[in-house]
């Protein structure tokens, strides 16, 4: 699983691992806390507290998940940071109170979890805010030099002003015959001295992002490099780990067939055949409730079917017809034809905006999982004029309908909904990402960030 070496999910990880440390131990702290003040306290009554311990831990974490606490994005401060860790312990009582309703077994006392919920967010607060400060550490950051000044260079160099990780930029290398359209001022020498260069800034890592290396590639400046211990990595090899998405400007036909990814086995399409069927079936139970009542508010708010029926490609670029609820007024492209749904949309009924925010919308979908046509997770099926339309006008969209569209995707829930050329290049990045990288333990986390997403409230037009 190489997305699991992308040094944003490492640095997660590790606050992952501190807040779960710190909120398992904070449930220990609650009852020694609550024994110490209260002499009449019994603690034989709440034993065991291991695992009481560790369902106290796992909500903790799953709440501050689904708070965005993990998030890449750069810009967080400290209040921001602050009033995610409190909401997901006020979240963390509300989900807690619900398990112990149907659980008792686990139960532990409203005080306990009260102390527990306070010593676990004050000690989060201070553990995230000892990290950052770590990383700034002179010594700690990892200092990344990148070769070369062209558009690619650019490119991955803005992405350290763009995204949380413990790499620091030391500054850009030019070579011969390439343009510079980096900052003049982060230029610090050229591709004859890049060993000197390097040794003298400390560089760790050199990220190669020249746009065209024919004739301008300094071979043994690198080799160099790399027998001294020097990281040397492609630019967007590396701007793939940092952003969970590949650069789509620099793909190439040798870029797909000698990677490592893009290769799914039969175990692999059985497997996730096997969970989609179950998800699907589970899903389809748990949201019957709303199979009923739906109906009826869409009849209720507006003329029209009540299922949307439209034809979307699939696997193999084969059509087949996709299930929604009505969320737009009867006929809404009767007149202008296909087109995007744009932000406020007037076709957009009062009810229809409630259940694409929510994404009630997409239930019906679930049969299309059921029947085959799409899987529970996968790139978005798009309708065959806009298949037609972006792959003339984007390399290697065909690409992403090697696999079975989904309901829910690595694209959708980390980029918000597109309506021009330039953002289904952005998905695209994102579905051939999923696609190098496809696995069940990447499809749960994007199970998991769709409930993020739908928790919000985000995406949804």
């Amino acid at each position: 699983m190489d997305f699991l070496k992308n040094p944003i999910i490492s640095k997660n990880t590790v606050l992952i691992l501190g807040d779960g440390i710190i909120s398992f131990l904070s449930l220990y702290l609650g009852v020694s806390i609550r024994f110490y003040f209260f002499k009449s306290f019994q603690l034989s009554q709440y034993e065991p507290i291991l695992f009481k311990a560790l369902i106290f831990s796992i909500s903790v974490i799953l709440m501050c998940f689904i708070m965005d606490l993990y998030s890449v994005e750069n810009g967080k401060g400290k209040k921001e940071i602050f009033l995610k860790i409190l909401f997901a312990g006020i979240f963390t009582c509300m989900a807690l109170a619900a398990l112990y309703y149907f659980l008792p077994l686990v139960e532990i006392g409203r005080g306990i979890l009260f102390i527990a919920v306070c010593v676990s967010v004050v000690l989060q607060f201070a553990w995230h805010m000892a990290y950052d400060f770590g990383l700034k550490i002179p010594g700690v950051a990892k200092r990344v030099l990148i070769l070369g000044t062209g558009p690619i260079a650019r490119t991955v160099g803005l992405l350290f002003d763009t995204t949380k990780s413990n790499l620091a930029l030391a500054g850009y290398v030019n070579c011969l015959n390439e343009a510079v359209v980096v900052s003049q001022k982060y230029v610090i020498g050229n591709g004859d001295s890049l060993l000197s260069i390097a040794l003298k800034e400390k560089v760790q890592q050199i990220v190669v992002s020249l746009t065209e290396k024919r004739g301008t590639f300094p071979v043994k400046e690198v080799l160099d490099c790399k027998l001294k211990g020097i990281n040397v990595i492609d630019g967007p090899a590396f701007y793939e780990q940092m952003t969970g998405k590949l650069l789509v400007e620099s793909i190439n036909p040798s870029s797909i067939i000698f990677t490592d990814g893009f290769h799914t086995t039969i175990f692999k399409r059985y497997l996730k055949r096997v969970c989609d069927v179950f998800i699907s079936l589970t899903g389809l139970i748990a949201s019957s409730p709303f199979l009923i009542i739906v109906p009826i508010l869409i009849r209720l708010d507006s003329k029209g079917p009540v299922l949307f029926r439209q034809e979307r490609v699939g696997q193999g670029e084969k059509k087949f017809t996709l299930y929604k609820f009505r969320t737009m007024i009867d006929g809404a492209e009767d007149e202008t034809g296909p087109v995007w749904t744009q932000e406020n949309d007037v076709r957009i009924t009062r009810l229809g905006k409630f259940l694409r925010i929510s994404r009630l919308d997409e239930i019906p979908q679930l049969f299309n999982v059921l029947r085959g046509d799409m899987s529970f997770v996968g790139p978005r099926p798009e309708r065959s004029f806009f298949v037609e339309t972006l792959k003339k006008q984007i390399p290697y969209y065909s690409e992403k309908h090697c696999i079975k569209p989904g309901i829910t995707g690595w694209a959708q829930v980390r980029y918000e909904y597109g309506d021009s050329v330039e953002d289904a290049v952005e998905k695209l990045g994102y579905d051939l990402y999923y696609i190098k990288h496809l696995s069940i333990f990447l499809d749960l986390l994007i199970i998991l960030d769709t409930v993020k997403v739908i928790f919000f409230g985000r995406g949804g037009r």
